[in-house]
């Protein structure tokens, strides 16, 4: 076959398969070929250049910020969200977004980790939908969730409904947040049913966690599971930014230690680094400094937020535009990212 024969071979099987919409096998009888010979020949169009894909993302999504995101900190993966004023609507598409991504990830016998006290995964369990069949998952309260009895409710009701909504068994950690004293915080440790929810803490393999400023939010402050001004004072000396499941952290992602974070119990955050999966699930410009401490101090491997915040952490990374912004270019040549594989 002279290379002009070939090259017309391809752009004619290209056409049939993109442009008509025709399977592989019904080209393969059309034409008289074999379907492995078919799908050599599209992959043989895309190498020839006769094939490309040009990938469009769909208005309001931001795959661009996401890729630039993934690149910049390391992660596994991002997803940004729009951005909103209203602080609800962020929390509620933050929390939506969330939610399709654990149905969509999670695994058969996972030990899930959840953190207490977080708005943004109240958000994420409300909007879940149960799974059509249960993965025999382990939920495990992974902060305290004892304090305001009118809050407290919140604290359950993460850990409850998540195991509901993927058929799996809850692990509740019976404690307060912040113990009143280290001596109580001792005490606490020392029950049966705290030492059987902290047993699990090192076999969680997806934690789902919030990532806090040092404002307490208004769901945490409510639960009684927060610091005095004095305390917070005291951390702020320490140059503490944001905590994960009331561990604090520094601008650069290292943790900070006072007397008063020993009074707390939760998953500690060299356990938490452990974790296959760590999911960060936090947005708006209030949490900024927290959220990019985090990343830079590896806490987290996947980070659920919005796009101002997005363009706000790539504008702090060497190569990335002032603003944060990521120009969009045509992806050429990538119809394996279109389709996860050809139609047979």
């Amino acid at each position: 076959m002279s290379r002009l024969d070939e090259l017309r071979l391809l752009a004619k099987v290209a056409r049939m398969y993109y442009e008509d919409g025709l399977t592989q096998r019904a080209i393969a009888s059309r034409l008289d070929l074999s379907q492995p010979s078919v799908s050599r020949l599209l992959k043989r169009a895309e190498a020839e250049e006769i094939v490309r894909v040009i990938i469009t993302p769909p208005s309001n999504t931001h795959s661009d910020l996401e890729a630039a995101l993934q690149n910049a900190y390391g992660l596994k993966e991002a997803i940004v969200v729009d951005s909103n004023a209203d602080e609800e609507q962020l929390l509620r598409e933050i929390g939506s977004a969330a939610a399709f991504y654990l149905t969509n990830t999670l695994r058969d016998g996972e030990v899930i980790g959840i953190s207490s006290w977080s708005e943004t995964l109240l958000s994420m369990v409300n909007a879940m939908q149960p799974l059509p069949r249960g993965t025999g998952a382990d939920v495990v309260q992974i902060l305290g969730g004892v304090g305001n009895p009118g809050a407290e409710i919140h604290a359950a009701h993460l850990t409850r409904r998540l195991a509901q909504l993927v058929g799996g068994t809850a692990h509740f950690l019976p404690a307060p947040g912040v113990a009143g004293s280290e001596q109580a915080r001792d005490a606490f440790v020392e029950d049966p049913y705290v030492q059987e929810a902290m047993k699990l803490f090192d076999r969680i393999t997806l934690a789902l966690v919030g990532i806090g400023s040092l404002e307490p939010s208004k769901l945490l402050a409510s639960s009684g599971n927060v610091f005095s001004s004095s305390e917070l004072r005291s951390l702020e000396k320490k140059q503490a930014v944001g905590d994960i499941c009331l561990r604090f952290f520094d601008n650069n992602g290292q943790p900070v230690e006072t007397p008063v974070t020993r009074r707390v119990i939760s998953i500690h955050l060299d356990q938490l680094q452990k974790v296959r999966r760590t999911v960060g699930i936090a947005g708006g410009l209030r949490k900024l400094q927290a959220i990019r401490a985090a990343l830079l101090g590896r806490w987290i491997t996947v980070l659920i937020t919005d796009k101002l915040v997005a363009e706000r952490l790539l504008a702090d990374v060497e190569g990335f535009p002032s603003d944060g912004r990521v120009s969009q270019r045509p992806a050429e040549r990538v119809a394996s990212e279109t389709r996860s594989s050809p139609r047979a």
